[in-house]
């Protein structure tokens, strides 16, 4: 890129504001009254904008298109706050140096334009993908690069205008902190638009990396700045005043005098509020997002999703917190994961110990675990049951699902093992397994306190053999009195045991099981859970074949 492709960049980054911005700060002037030959060159400039804007304004975007681009560099947002900047920097100038004011606007105008064209073209093809840059620490990056671009400044009013030492001191702290502020918005803006995107992509950090920075410090921090940057500024413009008042004693007597040095107390008084106010409302949305964000893991958490964790979005006291959250929350499912096991270990026992005295396989259990799941999958799908079949329910009835029979273990042999029909004696008999299996789980139950499963597995061995119309057993519920977890059992139990072989009958057909089924539709089973079997069957079909009896 030439030289005078740099030079109209520069030229039209100095113009190229929204019309808000400008609207803003010629509002400033006038109302806290520049000299009117001030105001009138401030005005041309603002009609100056629009053209050179309309201009410049394509080959300005090609080249900033192709330069070399950050994810923490905001181009359209840096070029706007550095207008912004040198807009007031112009002003700022002749309201604190009596040696500036002596300038005139033309002078002043030029000088500035010129200085803040070359750091923005400093900052953008030197400096876009600078380390501070791609850390985020654009603070630092911009106090540092405007406080070395005022050094050559204030020796170039030393030489060509001989202004004294305070005059010098003035312009380095003025532009230092122009640097500075205009730094933490973008710093600022850049967190927020990362968290965003964290928050739009989902993909988040979860580990503490970099050093440690504190919010609290860092607020304070910024406090302090503010006041002591207030009081010196308004020190400096008193001093500044002053110097005018005595050589300008006619101002003073007609009170004149007295009314400029109000306004230009309340003009820099607006000019550091307005940047406060903007670093703090932007402080106050990050923080905002960051506890939302945050909150809204710990809502996942409490619900039972302990896989969740805390997004991390800083080393800082907030980070820190959500990491200890992190560490605990892995304690925790390591203990859950173990009590899983145990569990499941427990389940297994039983079941097989229930398998063990009966002519059923290990393959029923699983298919059975797996047809009640597949039930629940899709009746969850239905606003009736989509609150009660939540995911963790729904895990509660396959961990459960196992434990239907389990109250076969106190049926004695020659009726639970009997290969011809049972008699009336025999059948109220074993009609008794469904209570066994649910007293031996609430004895359980007491010894080892309430739980979920343990609540769910005995709903499901006491009612698994109740039926729709009240004429099932042990206590002949009906309807939705039997437990929806004793429904889908009911269901899966029946046509598991109608294909599959027993020494009393052949194994049935899905069809014929089906037909079966269909038949006990409202009598013997839930209606809304009938339309869900013939809603999945296929997947009754899957899981049969894939459980087989004859499969090691």
């Amino acid at each position: 890129m030439n030289c005078l492709t740099h030079l109209k960049i520069g030229v039209s980054f100095l113009f190229s504001v929204t019309h808000w911005n400008l609207a803003i700060e010629f509002e400033v002037f006038s109302l806290y009254s520049l000299q009117f030959d001030h105001w009138l060159y401030w005005s041309s400039a603002l009609k100056s904008v629009k053209n050179l804007e309309q201009y410049f304004q394509p080959q300005m975007d090609t080249d900033m298109s192709s330069s070399l681009q950050n994810a923490n560099y905001n181009v359209s947002l840096t070029l706007k706050l550095y207008i912004l900047a040198g807009v007031i920097f112009g002003a700022y100038a002749s309201r604190v140096c009596p040696f500036l004011e002596s300038l005139s606007s033309l002078e002043i105008f030029t000088q500035v334009s010129l200085i803040f064209s070359g750091v923005f073209l400093i900052r953008h093809f030197l400096l876009a993908n600078h380390t501070l840059v791609r850390e985020g620490r654009l603070a630092k990056l911009d106090s540092g690069l405007f406080f070395a671009a005022s050094i050559p400044v204030a020796f170039y009013y030393n030489l060509s205008y001989s202004f004294p030492l305070d005059s010098n001191l003035k312009v380095l702290f003025g532009m230092t902190l122009f640097g500075f502020f205009t730094g933490t918005i973008l710093q600022l803006t850049c967190k927020l638009a990362q968290m965003k995107m964290m928050n739009k992509t989902g993909e988040f950090d979860f580990k503490l990396a970099g050093q440690r920075s504190s919010l609290v410090s860092q607020m304070i921090w910024i406090v302090v700045l503010l006041l002591v940057t207030l009081s010196f500024m308004l020190t400096m413009v008193a001093v500044k005043d002053a110097f005018w008042l005595e050589h300008n004693p006619a101002r003073f007597i007609d009170g004149s005098g007295k009314v400029s040095i109000i306004k230009e107390f309340i003009f820099l008084s607006a000019v550091l509020a307005g940047y406060a106010i903007s670093i703090m409302v932007l402080w106050s949305k990050l923080i905002k997002g960051i506890l939302i964000s945050q909150e809204s893991s710990l809502e996942q958490v409490t619900q039972g999703n302990i896989n969740i964790r805390l997004p991390i979005f800083a080393y800082d006291e907030l980070g820190s917190m959500a990491s200890l959250t992190n560490n605990m929350l892995d304690s925790l499912q390591k203990a859950q994961s173990e009590v899983k096991t145990t569990r499941d270990v427990a389940i297994v026992s039983l079941s097989a110990l229930a398998e063990s005295r009966d002519n059923e396989t290990g393959a029923h259990i699983i298919r059975t675990q797996e047809y009640v799941k597949v039930l629940a999958e899709h009746l969850s799908l239905e606003s009736k049951y989509s609150d009660s079949l939540t995911p963790n329910y729904i895990e509660l009835l396959y961990k459960s699902a196992p434990l239907h029979d389990v109250g076969k273990v106190g049926i004695p042999d020659n009726v639970l093992l009997k290969p011809d029909k049972l008699t009336d004696d025999e059948f109220e008999i074993m009609k008794t397994h469904p209570q066994i299996g649910a007293d031996a789980l609430s004895t359980a139950e007491k010894q080892l306190g309430t739980s979920s499963f343990l609540r769910v597995a005995k709903e499901i061995s006491l009612t698994h053999h109740e039926k729709w119309n009240g004429r099932g057993y042990p206590n002949q519920l009906a309807g939705e009195d039997i437990p929806l977890s004793g429904r889908l059992m009911a269901l899966a139990d029946v046509y598991d045991a109608l294909i599959s072989k027993r020494v009393y009958k052949p194994a049935f057909s899905h069809d014929k099981a089906k037909q079966i089924i269909l038949e006990g539709d409202g009598s013997h089973f839930d209606p809304e859970v009938v339309k869900a079997f013939l809603a999945v069957e296929n997947e009754f079909v899957r899981i049969a074949s894939t459980y087989q009896d004859n499969k090691p």
